[in-house]
């Protein structure tokens, strides 16, 4: 059993872990137990009924958070001619085709958090699926990934468009939504933004209650329980 740092238990007494609370509250309550002396990342775990061994009941989607992350996002665009241009105007940080594909094929470089591609080139990105799919650093239409407009895409991704999906194992979402120096406001709203977009993706094939349980905690914190009946569209 892992043993329990004291200012973990601190944090522990501070509430009760078997209550649940509404998104406003836990978002409070959250950067009360937050301990760490970094400024720690805020992360949503959404427990779904889903098969996640069927890919029918796969859940994949993008939100945009409308406080944005609370991180810098290392953008590389894999494209031709003038989107080159357009995406660096658009704050991309590496800009390229044959050589950033070289750099990934041969030295396993990933130094980025998404990769944009524009269509007409997937046909050389496609063979850095093996390196780049693992990683879920892999471009794709329906993450906006691969489009032929790479300076929205690459604006989007910087305001804090994120895309996530289901795990393999237990059918749940981990999402991070921001960091505990932002207001209990902000936290409560890009949370929800997340939850109702999971909401509005339940698999047709899926049977009985879609949203199971939601936690919000940060790097170092416990969990805090959502209650979901507080949340609108559940």
């Amino acid at each position: 059993m892992t043993k329990l740092s004291k200012k973990y238990k601190a944090a522990l007494a501070k509430y009760n872990p078997e209550q649940e609370f509404s998104l406003e509250q836990a978002s409070a309550l959250l950067k009360q137990i937050a301990f760490a002396k970094f400024d720690e990342t805020v992360d949503l775990a959404i427990r779904l009924g889903i098969d996640p061994k069927q890919s029918s009941q796969m859940v994949r989607g993008v939100a945009t958070l409308p406080h944005g992350t609370g991180k810098t996002v290392r953008v590389l665009v894999l494209t031709t001619g003038d989107k080159q241009e357009a995406a660096r105007n658009a704050g991309a940080d590496h800009v390229g085709l044959e050589d950033y594909i070289e750099k990934i094929e041969k030295e396993g470089w990933a130094d980025v958090d998404v990769i944009i591609a524009s269509p007409d080139v997937m046909a050389k990105v496609g063979r850095l699926g093996k390196v780049l799919g693992p990683r879920g650093l892999m471009p794709n239409p329906k993450t906006g990934t691969v489009t032929n407009d790479v300076a929205s895409a690459v604006k989007e991704v910087k305001a804090g468009k994120i895309d996530f999906r289901n795990d393999k194992t237990g059918g749940i979402v981990h999402v991070a939504i921001g960091k505990v120096s932002f207001t209990p406001q902000q936290i409560a709203e890009n949370a929800l933004e997340v939850i109702q977009t999971v909401v509005k993706l339940k698999p047709a094939s899926a049977k009985g209650t879609y949203i199971k349980s939601i936690v919000l905690s940060s790097t170092m914190s416990p969990s805090i329980k959502i209650d979901k009946k507080s949340i609108p569209g559940i």
